[in-house]
């Protein structure tokens, strides 16, 4: 086992855990005091962040078997145990199945009646859609069991025939990865507002989930290395870091922007409803933020080659990034609730909540285990590359 000087200190963890039950207390008194409809709002909101960031995380690590790559190999073990997000996640999801009656039209009877959801009734009922949601929770904990827990039991054994199993399975996760990408976009983010579609939406969440990944990847490596731990992690690998985050800034905008331009261009009345609900009001202005802080201010900040491996300034973007990204599923979630955004203690409360247990159970996966896949055969390579 490794040495942990990042091991969470007393006052830490108590700090975590106040925060834990804080919020909680916070979560259930705004079902009352804010409504059903709100509570279940902010409910699928952090459901949707976890489990996208532990998806996106989980498809680095078969992104790096699916290439072979060799650069990564030092750095894998901190997407491995980000990926492990999913499993707290998978209760979350399975508690958000209640939230269907509520904010999601196309599970209520009177779809059945509708003009437009009646032909999508059966897809959209509370049968189906739980049915499609532990198909896809089950595929990630496979992926998990082969991708994650393969690594971590090649730590011992260091039996290098992983690599070939991995590498194998990869292709098959990319399948797995695009069909759970596709139905948390269509089921739980498009289908608050079951009347709009879009062809591209499953890749625009694709693009947010994996930048969500790299942003949690990079703080993660940037804090181990604060702490003396990654010894051979140099700029060259923080570089590759920094430019995937450049290159996903710019697609994700350019799908964006892509998504917005051809509804706009088209103008057809069941597809610009959903954009003239975001550019009215108080959401103008998250619009303009949320264009700003996901693609201008990180655009610029890594578009020089020495930026991309600068321990600060990546920090800072990658912090960026995550804030981001919680803003984007915030922007697709919250207009189904009316005109103004709402930001007030029972947001405070669940983000209280929810962070303080994402950061307790990373830190708890973090200090056990190696911090890189020693039993891997290419670490040597990994630990030895140069641009």
């Amino acid at each position: 086992m490794s040495q942990n000087p990042m091991s969470p200190t007393k006052n830490a963890s108590t700090v975590l855990w106040g925060a834990v039950a804080l919020g909680a207390v916070g979560v259930l008194a705004s079902y009352v005091a804010a409504g059903p409809q709100r509570f279940w709002a902010n409910w699928v909101l952090w459901f949707v962040l976890m489990f996208t960031l532990g998806l996106g995380a989980l498809f680095i690590v078969a992104l790096e078997h699916l290439v072979n790559a060799k650069w990564s190999v030092p750095i894998r073990r901190i997407p491995e145990l980000l990926a492990t997000l999913l499993l707290p996640a998978i209760p979350v999801g399975l508690i958000a199945l209640c939230a269907l009656p509520v904010l999601y039209p196309g599970s209520r009877p009177e779809a059945a009646s509708h003009p437009i959801l009646a032909g999508k009734a059966f897809w959209l009922s509370l049968p189906f859609f739980s049915v499609r949601t532990l198909i896809a929770f089950g595929l990630c904990v496979l992926g998990l069991r082969v991708l994650v827990g393969g690594s971590l039991k090649q730590d011992t054994t260091k039996d290098p025939a992983f690599n070939f199993r991995a590498r194998k399975f990869a292709p098959a996760f990319m399948a797995i990865f695009a069909l759970v990408i596709t139905l948390v976009a269509f089921d739980w983010l498009s289908g608050l507002t079951p009347e709009w579609y879009s062809d591209i939406f499953g890749v625009y969440i694709f693009a947010g989930a994996f930048l969500g990944g790299l942003a949690a990847t990079t703080l993660s490596v940037l804090y181990l290395q604060g702490q003396g731990r990654l010894e051979g992690v140099r700029g060259d690998h923080l570089y590759n870091l920094g430019a995937f985050l450049f290159a996903f800034t710019v697609f994700w905008s350019y799908i964006g922007f892509a998504q917005y331009m051809l509804m706009w261009y088209a103008n057809f009345p069941d597809e610009v409803i959903y954009y003239k609900v975001r550019l009215a009001g108080s959401w103008r202005v998250l619009t303009i933020a949320l264009a700003s802080l996901h693609f201008v201010l990180p655009f610029f900040a890594l578009v020089t080659r020495d930026s991309k491996k600068d321990p600060k300034r990546l920090r800072r973007v990658a912090y960026l990034m995550l804030g981001a990204h919680v803003l984007d599923m915030y922007w697709l979630i919250f207009p189904v609730l009316g005109a103004k955004p709402f930001f007030s203690w029972p947001e405070l409360s669940f983000a209280l909540f929810f962070l303080g247990g994402i950061l307790l159970w990373l830190r708890s996966a973090m200090e056990k285990g190696e911090d890189m896949p020693v039993g891997d055969p290419f670490l040597r390579e990994g630990l030895e590359f140069r641009l």
